[in-house]
């Protein structure tokens, strides 16, 4: 026999025409829901929509429990459980694409609980004020509902609020990690939830806590290293990007994503090398988790009711992004067996493929069969409203445009800096070529990303797979020489390489990977640079200068055959807006602290390559060098406004440095890691390459 519903509480006239279709009776039922209704609607008129997120909310003894601040979450949860009908309840189970939605009037009509800018999904003006604009309009549509369930919105502010024009663009986690600086990374959170706050945003889909293990695959910079230990620690990012409490104004919600991604398919696996991330994040309070239903079958592995909720005690709600929804059942096309499949392992929201509207009448179908109990649909209702309620979006619906002088500020720049120099790993420095002087003398920069603000800021930057050129606001990592150089020497600039001759003392090639994201960015063949990158690096060294070449890339690239031509390398990884930070590396107002959060092949032969698996690499996990800072060293200040930040631009603080470690100098011609400068834990000897000579 069908399930039979929870009570409804008040319930509109719309959706009484909806449930006839279910066979139920209308005699009295629309009077019914029309007196219930205009009550609640009375009860909660100085409620209804209040200030902006910043703002007070004021307690009222004639609000209905569930509206009344003063009270208890949990005690708020259950009394709007006692008033939600189905429909509202179903409602709260889905995320809707912005960009799926016939009209906003969809939020209302179809009680939607959560409303994400997925992939390309953003407001037609994607400045902060556009997207405070847009959240706004679909916050207003929500309290025009009986029960004014306000939505959660969601974005995936990866590394920055990366969405938004203007905003300050730190470096993908794989730089973070490089970093090794837990505290950095909470305050990279801090600051990007601020911003992602300013534009009325609740939730971003970060951090990603995947290990990566092999680096063919284009998630690869999306993860913080290739062992658990390094992702476990950078989960402070969840401390910054939820504060002190969620209630704050600026704090956001958190996903721990993506559970069950590169899982393998053993146990061991799953428990020794992709859970402790998790694991750590829950204990960090992360509210959500997203799911990967295409990489692990949650059904089958009892990953989320046995494990994250069950071993882990996760008490906030799991959301799985529908990739891999259609897979479960084994039939080809989302099917109800799917979504019943889904929601029955434990998954509380699900962001659907394709037409929401059918989505939501297969659930429908599947609870009324008594596929899915109401027991299930109430435990995720009560997931998620807690967070809701926890979020303060029943009281401050609306965005706090108080908040807006905060994206891309200069305080946020001015941290995203130190998070690019602290991110640079030294791999080489024969001759000790670096650091380069800041005067006399003219120095060569060549390199297509070299004066390229979406290079540098790879995939996920106003786009999902990114884009070269002038996408955002920002320092490139040449305007980032120039500035630190200034009148002391003299920098030419050709993309190619093209005019360099032997009047230049020093060289430095900007290249790696242009931008790309998730599964377009896997490469199964090669990892090396491509062609025109070799070509610039080949006139460079024909010229006979010393060549630093500086790699801008998402992952370790095959570079061992071209070693022996350079006289250092520098991973930049992929740095984001402000490449001052590795001008600041380059030039030697601060040392090289980074260390490698992945082993870097010696061939591309050797992927899947991982600290600890007996192949030799041509520089280890954990390996850096570095070199002492220059003297008085005096760090360019940061850019001025004239690059669009909404503050007045200060310089950059030149407090007193500890000095760093004495540089250790590899056995020429190719450094080996030393116990000096490697990573404690776990660490691989580096094999070095044979014998070359170095070009001078």
């Amino acid at each position: 026999m069908p399930a039979s519903p929870p009570p409804a509480g008040p319930r509109s006239h719309r959706l009484a025409i909806r449930l006839d279709r279910h066979g139920r009776t209308m005699i009295g039922l629309t009077v019914t829901c029309l007196v219930l209704t205009a009550a609640t609607l009375v009860a909660s008129a100085l409620d209804l929509v209040g200030p902006g997120k910043g703002a007070g909310a004021k307690a009222s003894t004639s609000v209905l429990p569930y509206r009344d601040p003063g009270k208890p979450v949990a005690l708020r949860v259950d009394d709007l459980l006692t008033r939600m009908g189905p429909e509202d309840k179903l409602g709260q189970l889905i995320q809707v694409d912005r960009a799926a939605l016939t009209t906003p009037d969809d939020v209302a009509t179809y009680r939607i609980g959560s409303i994400a800018s997925g992939p390309d999904s953003l407001p037609a003006d994607p400045s902060a004020t556009g997207w405070a604009d847009m959240y706004d309009g679909f916050q207003r549509t929500a309290q025009t509902t009986a029960l004014s369930i306000p939505v959660i919105y969601g974005t995936n502010a990866v590394h920055g609020h990366n969405n938004v024009r203007g905003a300050t663009i730190f470096p993908h986690n794989i730089g973070l990690g490089a970093t090794r600086d837990p505290e950095l990374v909470r305050r990279v959170g801090r600051a990007t939830a601020e911003e992602v706050a300013a534009t009325g945003v609740d939730w971003t889909f970060a951090p990603c806590l995947c290990v990566a293990r092999d680096d063919r695959s284009g998630r690869t910079y999306e993860s913080f290293g290739e062992q658990p230990e390094i992702p476990a620690a950078m989960t402070s990012i969840v401390q910054g990007l939820q504060g002190s409490a969620l209630s704050d104004p600026s704090s956001v919600l958190a996903t721990a994503k993506y559970l069950g991604d590169g899982a393998g398919n053993t146990e061991a696996e799953l428990r020794g090398i992709h859970l402790p991330p998790f694991q750590a994040a829950i204990s960090a309070g992360a509210g959500s988790v997203l799911v990967s239903l295409a990489g692990w079958n949650p059904q089958r592995a009892g990953l989320v009711n046995n494990v994250l909720k069950g071993e882990l005690r996760f008490s906030g709600f799991v959301l799985a992004d529908g990739a891999g929804l259609d897979k479960l059942d084994g039939a080809p096309g989302v099917t109800g067996a799917d979504i019943t499949a889904a929601y029955n392992a434990g998954i509380d929201m699900i962001a659907p493929q394709g037409d929401f509207r059918q989505f939501v009448a297969m659930l429908r179908a599947e609870v009324d069969s008594g596929r899915i109990s109401w027991q299930r649909v109430d435990d995720a209702n009560r997931r998620i409203l807690t967070k809701k309620f926890e979020l303060g979006l029943f009281e401050r619906p609306l965005s706090d445009r108080g908040l807006t002088a905060n994206v891309g500020s200069v305080a946020h720049r001015d941290l995203a800096r130190e998070a690019v120099r602290k991110s640079q790993v030294l791999l080489k420095n024969d001759d000790k070529t670096l650091p380069l002087a800041k005067r006399g003398g003219k120095i060569f920069v060549a390199g297509r990303s070299a004066d390229d603000i979406g290079i540098q800021s790879g995939g996920w930057t106003m786009s999902s797979q990114g884009a070269s050129g002038p996408v955002t606001q920002g320092t490139t990592i040449l305007q980032g020489i120039r500035n630190t150089v200034g009148a002391g020497a003299t920098v030419t600039y050709n993309r190619d390489g093209t005019g360099i001759n032997r009047t230049y003392r020093a060289a430095i090639a900007v290249v790696g990977e242009k931008p790309y994201a998730g599964s377009r960015g896997d490469r199964t063949g090669a990892l090396a640079l491509d062609k025109d990158d070799l070509r610039t690096l080949d006139r460079l060294r024909a010229s006979g200068v010393p060549v630093v070449v500086v790699l801008v890339s998402g992952r370790p690239l095959d570079v061992a055959s071209r070693l022996k031509d350079w006289d250092a390398l520098v991973a930049a990884w992929l740095p984001g807006t402000e490449g001052q930070g590795v001008a600041d590396v380059l030039f030697g107002d601060y040392a090289p602290t980074g260390k490698l959060p992945m082993t870097w092949m010696r061939s591309s032969a050797q992927q899947p390559i991982n600290a600890g698996d007996g192949k030799p690499a041509l520089f280890a996990y954990g390996f850096g060098l570095t070199f002492p800072p220059v003297p008085g060293a005096t760090p360019t200040p940061t850019p001025s406004a004239t690059r669009a930040r909404p503050a007045a631009p200060t310089p950059t603080p030149t407090r007193p440095r500890t000095p760093a470690p004495p540089r250790t100098t590899a056995p020429s011609p190719t450094p080996r890691p030393d116990p000096t400068t490697a990573a404690p834990t776990p660490t691989e000897a580096a094999a070095a390459p044979p014998a070359q000579s170095s070009t001078t």
